[in-house]
């Protein structure tokens, strides 16, 4: 059996992604195509308890402060499970697989963010990710400002209404996440080759459209 086709998604809090995976996968499940979704951390019980640590506002107040070294530690943890029991499996039965962030993320908010640098995660990655990389990574990158409202006002309305609070992250400094679009930047540069950077302000609709023609275009007859 040939092997899948192993597709990330890439941005910012509030860029979107996460609605552009979820209309990719109906329409790749709609022709046809076996899809498996996932994100980063979680899709596996191991990465579901890491990511209510990571992400949950409320673990430094119970566990103290998580030092930027130990996220990082914890963000590999989780990418390594999902590889081993969730990524290679499906690559190997020939399904499409969407993954919502993986080791770019780590890049540029640890990495960018947290100012730990590109080289460790890239040494990270190679040694406990066996270097896998995506086919193609959609990296969303609408205005700044914009995602990060955009993303501020979800997490609240998961707060009030859900009860969950992933809103870790989303509690930093503008100019954290100022770093984070930058390191981005920099990664569309370096991997030309892997990486769709869709940067404009479109519809919903339309951004859907422009995934779905740069898929088509570099997905092989599975």
């Amino acid at each position: 059996m040939a092997r899948g086709f192993f597709i990330t998604f890439e941005g910012l809090d509030g860029s979107g992604k996460t609605t552009q995976l979820r209309r990719l996968a109906q329409y790749l499940t709609d022709t046809g195509r076996t899809v498996i979704t996932m994100r980063n951390p979680g899709s596996t019980p191991l990465g579901d308890r890491i990511r209510s640590i990571l992400l949950d506002s409320r673990s430094e107040a119970t566990l103290g402060t998580i030092a930027p070294h130990t996220e990082l530690a914890l963000m590999f943890a989780d990418r390594a499970q999902s590889i081993a029991e969730v990524i290679l499996p499906a690559l190997e039965a020939g399904a499409i697989v969407l993954c919502d962030r993986y080791t770019d993320s780590s890049e540029a908010y640890q990495g960018g963010g947290r100012g730990l640098g590109s080289e460790p995660i890239l040494a990270l990655h190679k040694a406990l990710c066996g270097n896998l990389q995506p086919d193609l990574t959609l990296l969303l990158l609408p205005n700044l400002q914009t995602s990060l409202n955009r993303a501020r006002r979800r997490n609240q309305k998961h707060i009030q209404t859900e009860g969950t609070d992933e809103n870790r992250f989303e509690r930093e400094s503008d100019e954290f996440y100022a770093r984070i679009h930058g390191a981005y930047l920099a990664i569309a540069v370096r991997e030309t080759g892997r990486v769709l950077a869709i940067t404009d302000d479109a519809s919903i609709d339309l951004i859907e459209l422009q995934i779905r023609d740069a898929v088509e275009a570099r997905l092989p007859t599975l």
